[in-house]
């Protein structure tokens, strides 16, 4: 809960600060991660649409608060997200997938809106341009990390204690939706970079 709650927490609460006025794109919406913020950023108000690769996977990220979820493997989700939102673009996309996903992501962005990158799961951006930014309408982007958001005692404490308050408000539930022997903690580590898991994985000893 903790890694991913808190991650989910300074995305939509601190990085940008999600509310009711707000349309927003997250990748891996069947992920640790995004099933919390699917979650969060329905209580928060939001407009949430998330990509998937399997409609297991889509029909998962629905019932964690997402209004839409594309298939990116079958869907161009760009003209998705340009349908969905009647051609304005969302305020902020969170874009943990990398490689895949760069620079389609920014295609999907309002002008001035954000580009949160905060993982590479696919491999990393390469060559990124600061000048794309200008191209795509004044866009701002952000490359955050948990700990660049809790460096102090406080700022640590402030995060989790938000956590824990949606969490018991009953408004984000944490699941876990697979789980392995240790013994078998490699053939996990293969399921996930295969991407055939979804939410949260527990090693049992």
């Amino acid at each position: 809960m903790m890694l991913k709650g808190m991650t989910a927490q300074y995305l939509l609460n601190q990085t940008f600060k999600v509310g009711p006025e707000t349309t927003l794109l997250f990748h891996a919406a069947a992920g640790g991660v995004g099933l919390i913020a699917g979650q969060w950023a329905k209580a928060l108000g939001a407009t949430v649409i998330g990509t998937a690769g399997s409609q297991d996977k889509i029909d998962l990220a629905l019932a964690h608060g997402y209004d839409h979820v594309i298939n990116y493997r079958t869907d161009n989700f760009v003209s998705q997200v340009k349908e969905i939102t009647n051609g304005k673009g969302v305020d902020v996309v969170y874009d943990s997938v990398g490689r895949d996903t760069y620079p389609a992501s920014l295609d999907c962005i309002k002008p001035r809106g954000l580009w949160v990158s905060f993982g590479n799961s696919s491999g990393p951006v390469d060559a990124f341009s600061i000048g794309v930014l200008a191209q795509k309408g004044s866009l701002f982007a952000t490359r955050p990390t948990l700990f660049g958001y809790v460096a102090t005692r406080p700022a640590l404490e402030a995060c989790a204690n938000s956590l824990f308050d949606i969490v018991q408000s009953n408004k984000v539930r944490i699941n876990v939706n697979q789980t392995y022997a240790l013994a078998d903690a490699a053939q996990a580590h293969t399921d996930l970079e295969a991407r055939k898991t979804s939410g949260t994985t527990a090693l049992i000893p």
